[in-house]
């Protein structure tokens, strides 16, 4: 095979597995969806900018390249799996029972 060849050959198995890449990501993001509602604002923008962003055709980078399309939605996927972990230790904790945080603050009298 000539030099040629191969770079075609380098090149499709990038592009390829960047989209499968944006793909699995594009998945994860749609499968927090159920828990929008308990998420807040901030949840609904991140997730809906995310699809919106990988969706449309208008990119940072030209659609071949994943590159951005991949940021994007690992920046959503990062910031919507924080604020679940947030939402479910605000669920644990019990009611009228003080927070983590407010036994740390109390100094003994003394």
């Amino acid at each position: 095979m000539t030099e040629r060849t191969w770079l075609l050959v380098v090149a499709g198995l990038v592009a390829a597995a960047t989209l499968v890449g944006a793909v699995v990501l594009a998945v994860r993001v749609v499968r927090t969806r159920k828990l929008l509602g308990t998420l807040g604002v901030g949840g609904k923008v991140a997730f809906w900018g995310a699809l919106a962003y990988t969706i449309f055709p208008i990119d940072v980078l030209p659609d071949p390249i994943y590159l951005d399309d991949i940021g994007v939605l690992a920046a959503a996927l990062l910031y919507l799996g924080r604020l679940v972990r947030q939402h479910r230790a605000a669920q644990r904790q019990l009611p009228g029972q003080p927070g983590p945080d407010a036994s740390r603050s109390r100094r003994p009298v003394g």
